[in-house]
């Protein structure tokens, strides 16, 4: 029985409080219950469902599911309860049955390969979806993705399915189907709550709900509701909802809900318990994946989704093969007096104070150098935020829906991290071998390549922590990209900055840690001379070069993760 209990949630201050919801107290007995949750537009009702699902916390009241007390003995288990919200929860380049495999492998824990594929096959007959599995997400109607949405939540088998106007926009051929759908799944023992405008299939249902701007107005048979409102057609309920205030609606059916009350709604048939040869199957699909399972199906489903997408592969393409070209183009007037550096006398500072000509070709190599440098850095930390600034808010939504159906922040991140590290390594690595092999800069490649790669994952990192805080992938971009153009003048690199600025800004900038740490490579060298010759900027140790960029890496996986833990839904 799921029953509830004076529910109100209201939001804005103490002294001027806005209520959503308002003394709603109902109860829905028994399983094999499908219910209609109507009312105008803003009355409450997504709101109310998501109260039911645990996703908004009510001021004062409660849910109660089989008698306990969501609030106080813990939410709903992730396989009691399916959640079909108004937004797609499926990404669009996947297949029809890999959403459904993906949503079995980390709903069902402990089953075999064999034990998923037959219940993919399974969940594809019951949504009438099998003659179309094989087409992608992109390609759908609004009814095939609404059956996809409910294929994808009863992949548990849930006792409760919440659906957030799963009927709305569709013509009446997918509306009647999945209308049929919720009956169906009524039928075999759930109880089932149903948003929806229309008033067409009513009729199909074993109770109805009609809320006022937050104050449950009826509750029980439909069969009982033109009595009730004193209407002659059902399409007629909303402009009787409009004759009187909501606050009177709430009244009257607090006076006369007892008398319905004893009516009869439904026919409330609770699912049968298993039998002992289900009893371990079952146990098995009511257990959550595990860590490393919902890292693989994650991951690999990332991966999936990267190669299907051919603008982003040729964007990275063009990203890692035209920079380090862009890097040499303007590299190529300065490589003879980068060459002829090493011809200079063992002292170049006494030539220097005798030869004047001299000292501004060693000058002009010192900028020409530092530049070279910092053309890398910064074009890694622009491959960087493209790599991640979208990663998690494009996705937003989805991940919430999978959080509710039990997949941990954690192994979301971590796949992000492994599916990010490889962009990282293959775009950085490029970078430091075809520009070292150009230019013939000296130094040890590996260290530089090293440094390369570590600005390029704190930038990503970033990135990614920007991604998983914003409300929107545009705004993380804008966010990503407003980071990456302050990398260079605040870096000291190219001008040098006020002392007290320096060193607050520094610490935030990775292009600065790169540029510091690629230098110290050529410690040995004229190179590092020439460019302490010509910059006022302090140059880093190499060892604080590297803690610095490997917390600012940490930093942005830390805050990526504090986001992804939050909800948000809107």
């Amino acid at each position: 029985m799921l029953e509830l209990q004076n529910i109100a949630l209201q939001i804005g201050p103490e002294d001027a409080p806005v209520y959503l919801l308002q003394d709603v107290s109902l109860r829905v007995e028994g399983g094999g219950l499908l219910v209609a949750v109507l009312g105008p537009s803003g009355c409450g009702k997504s709101t109310l469902m998501k109260v039911v699902a645990g996703l908004k916390e009510a001021t004062a009241g409660s849910v109660l599911w089989e008698g306990r007390n969501l609030a106080e003995e813990g939410d709903f288990e992730p396989h009691e309860v399916g959640y079909v919200p108004q937004f797609s929860i499926a990404h669009e380049r996947l297949e029809v049955w890999e959403c459904i495999e993906d949503a079995v492998r980390l709903r069902c824990g402990g089953l075999s390969q064999q034990e998923v594929a037959e219940r993919v096959d399974v969940i594809l007959e019951e949504v009438g979806m099998a003659s179309i599995a094989e087409k992608r997400v992109e390609v759908l109607s609004g009814g095939q993705r609404r059956r996809l949405a409910l294929g994808m939540e009863l992949v548990s088998s849930p006792r409760v399915l919440l659906c957030d106007e799963v009927t709305s926009g569709l013509d009446p051929k997918a509306e009647d189907e999945i209308t049929g759908l919720l009956r169906s799944a009524a039928d075999k023992g759930r109880t089932v709550l149903n948003i929806t405008h229309s008033l067409k299939h009513l009729n199909s249902h074993d109770s109805v709900v009609v809320l006022v701007q937050g104050f449950l107005a009826y509750h029980a048979s439909p069969a009982y509701l033109l009595h009730y409102f004193g209407i002659s057609h059902q399409e007629d309920l909303y402009p009787a909802l409009a004759q009187r205030t909501p606050e009177d609606w709430g009244k009257s059916w607090q006076k006369h809900k007892t008398s319905y009350e004893k009516l009869p709604v439904g026919s409330a048939a609770p699912s049968a318990p298993p039998s002992a040869e289900s009893e371990e199957v079952v146990e098995r699909e009511h257990r959550i994946a595990g860590f490393t399972t919902q890292l693989g199906v994650v991951l690999s489903r990332r991966w999936k989704l990267f190669w299907r997408d051919p603008g982003q592969v040729r964007l990275q393409l063009a990203l890692m093969l035209g920079f380090p070209c862009l890097v040499v183009v303007f590299a190529l007037n300065g490589l003879p007096a980068l060459r002829a550096v090493a011809e200079l006398p063992e002292d170049p500072l006494k030539q220097m104070v005798s030869d004047f000509s001299a000292k501004l070709d060693y000058l002009r190599v010192g900028g020409m150098v530092s530049g070279l440098i910092m053309f890398q850095v910064v074009l890694l930390a622009l491959m960087g935020a493209n790599n991640a600034a979208r990663e998690i808010a494009g996705e937003r939504l989805i991940l919430e829906k999978e959080k509710f159906s039990g997949l941990t922040p954690l192994a979301y991140i971590v796949s992000k991290v492994a599916f990010l590290s490889v962009l990282v390594a293959v775009q950085s690595v490029w970078m430091s071998l075809f520009v070292h092999l150009v230019v013939q800069m000296p130094g040890s490649l590996l260290s530089q390549t090293l440094l390369l790669v570590l600005v390029n994952a704190a930038m990503t990192a970033v990135s990614l922590g920007i991604s998983g805080v914003m409300a929107t992938a545009e705004q993380s971009s804008l966010v990503s990209v407003y980071l990456v153009g302050f990398q260079l003048p605040l870096s000291g690199a190219v001008l040098a900055l006020p002392e007290w600025l320096g060193v607050v800004t520094r610490p935030l900038i990775a292009s600065y840690w790169g540029w510091a740490g690629f230098l110290q490579t050529l410690s040995d060298t004229r190179f590092y001379t020439a460019v302490q010759a010509m910059t006022q900027t302090p140059l880093a140790s190499s060892q604080m070069v590297v803690g610095v960029l490997v917390c600012q890496a940490l930093l942005g996986v830390s805050l990526a993760y504090w986001g992804c833990k939050g909800g948000r839904w809107e």
